[in-house]
């Protein structure tokens, strides 16, 4: 049986999530900070003597127009992977809180790697249907990661196990001048206007101004933004969390001038380097292509991870657990309606800007 978790349990809550293997920071209430839309319920199984042994935390949304919510569990649960009574347990304390909200659908995208069926098999016998979002970045999260295992490995290690041209580029970086710093608030003005420079060469929606400046300030010591400079101007930037033992790069940007002096290779090494100081397992390089063609436009990003010799992982994937099928159908084409006038909207608002910089494919 699984039990809400309260104000007076959530450092316990944050403890076993931070220490687990399969913890991740989007499962933290810190995340949830990031999310002021959404309401913030997690909930655990413990064991015969009190102590927790699964957790699942969930964010909770009212859609407008609409008499339900949206249930999305980011990232989660988090347990032993072969505790299967724990897992069941714990979607079925998702269905009840589901049925409290009147939750149309539980959306689920466990931080699982594809590997283990069993667990897919488990899912979709809870209720779970698993999604087909593509191989490229149609899901909420990415479905198809680089990760670096960085465990009791020293700085001279990891760079020698890079290829050859990765080595190349950050030590070119460095000798052309680029300068890495951690900039605290100040530096996200920059960081914004690099960060639409990159949307629209790479044809994405940014985020605005203020979810960058909340995010540092809800996570904490747990964000970091790195700015590249090349004589005092701001040539690139990335954003990265480390929570547990993880280090994620969250957010990249880059100007459309000075790519030729590799600051994005510098960046990535630099927040590498704080995965090690933190004495951390993994570092992920986040989303890439699951169609590894060297025709896909998107191939030249997986080259860029690939360089730093990493695992090409392939998780799970996305899983609904549809409540009210009418709702369900009707808000996803709501969701394809939005999603395009928004694109739309951003290509609008920078259209002077997309006249002026011609497309170039990622690093």
């Amino acid at each position: 049986m699984t039990e809400i978790v309260t104000d007076t349990t959530l450092q316990e809550y944050e403890d076993f999530i931070a220490s687990h293997p399969n913890g991740h920071f989007m499962q933290s209430s810190l995340w949830a900070k990031q999310k002021p839309e959404w309401e913030w319920v997690a909930i655990v199984r413990r064991d015969n003597n009190s102590k927790i042994i699964g957790s699942l935390s969930m964010l909770i949304r009212k859609l407008p127009g609409i008499p339900s919510t949206l249930m999305y569990c980011c990232r989660g649960p988090v347990c032993d992977l072969n505790d299967y009574d724990t897992i069941l347990d714990l979607l079925e304390g998702a269905k009840r809180i589901a049925e409290s909200f009147r939750s149309y659908c539980i959306k689920l995208d466990p931080d699982i790697h594809s590997n283990r069926t069993d667990i897919r098999d488990l899912l979709i016998s809870a209720g779970f249907k698993l999604l087909d979002n593509g191989k490229d970045f149609e899901g909420i999260q990415p479905r198809y990661v680089f990760r670096l295992d960085v465990e009791g490995k020293t700085e001279e290690e990891l760079l020698a196990s890079f290829n050859s041209k990765t080595r190349y580029n950050i030590r070119l970086a460095k000798r052309r001048g680029v300068v890495i710093r951690q900039a605290d608030a100040e530096g996200l003005d920059d960081f914004s206007e690099l960060m639409v420079e990159t949307g629209i060469r790479d044809n994405f929606v940014t985020r605005p101004k203020r979810y960058f400046e909340n995010l540092l300030k809800n996570l904490g010591d747990h964000a970091r933004l790195y700015m590249a400079y090349y004589e005092d101007i701001p040539i690139a930037g990335t954003l990265a969390i480390c929570f547990g033992d993880k280090v994620w790069y969250l957010y990249g940007a880059s100007a459309n001038s000075y790519r030729n002096l590799m600051p994005n290779y510098l960046l990535q090494w630099t927040m590498i380097k704080w995965a090690l100081e933190e004495g951390c397992k993994i570092y992920d390089f986040r989303g890439v292509s699951g169609d590894l063609s060297e025709d896909n436009p998107l191939y030249g990003l997986y080259r860029f991870k690939r360089g730093f010799n990493g695992d090409f992982c392939e998780f799970l994937g996305e899983f609904d657990c549809v409540v009210n099928p009418l709702i369900y159908a009707a808000v996803n084409v709501a969701q394809k309606v939005r999603n395009f006038a928004i694109r739309q909207k951003f290509k609008w608002q920078n259209r002077d800007r997309i006249c002026e910089n011609p497309q170039e494919s990622k690093e």
